[in-house]
């Protein structure tokens, strides 16, 4: 983002916390495509998906106030950060987890990590998201959001084991995902 698309986002955030009804479409215009692909690396039916986009709206918009710019992207993550965890709320208010606790696991999957290389990015989020939820949200935090299990074990209310042992399978089940998608083409 350059400086002057910057001054405008900040612009943009103030115009918003004062009402003016354009900005919210703006906002929503320029973010709204993201945070939904966000959204969806988490939950995997599109009404859900749509559903807790709305409320996270709802929400960045009620909160606005409480927002303190501090420079370039911190308006898209803080954002992000409403939008992972309405998605997390929302899995956890419909029972969308299978958590389990694996005491004796090792550290990396037991086969090798898949070549994803020719792999596009919207192939690796179809099998990301076809992964089981308690899976799919742990993989989630993991790698792409970059939490240890202790912060997935606090945010999600399960021991850093379970975290663990449904990263190590997640990875194993994405790896075979990976290799059996390459066989078929």
């Amino acid at each position: 983002m350059s400086k002057e698309s910057a001054i405008t986002e900040f612009n943009l955030i103030c115009q918003a916390m004062k009402g003016v009804p354009s900005a919210y479409k703006s906002i929503y215009d320029l973010y709204g495509g993201r945070l939904y692909a966000i959204c969806s690396r988490y939950i995997v039916n599109d009404e859900n998906v749509k559903d807790v986009i709305q409320d996270s709206f709802i929400k960045i918009f009620s909160a606005l106030g409480n927002f303190e710019y501090r420079g370039e992207g911190s308006f898209r993550s803080w954002m992000s950060r409403i939008v992972i965890n309405e998605s997390l709320r929302f899995i956890k208010d419909n029972g969308l987890t299978d958590w389990t606790d694996v005491n004796d696991l090792t550290e990396h999957p037991a086969d090798e990590e898949p070549e994803i290389d020719g792999l596009t990015p919207e192939v690796i989020h179809t099998l990301i998201r076809e992964l089981p939820d308690g899976y799919r949200t742990i993989f989630n935090l993991y790698v792409i959001e970059e939490h240890t299990h202790k912060e997935i074990a606090e945010l999600l209310g399960i021991k850093e084991s379970s975290s663990a042992s449904q990263l190590h399978r997640a990875k194993a089940l994405l790896a075979a995902k990976i290799k059996q998608y390459q066989n078929q083409q």
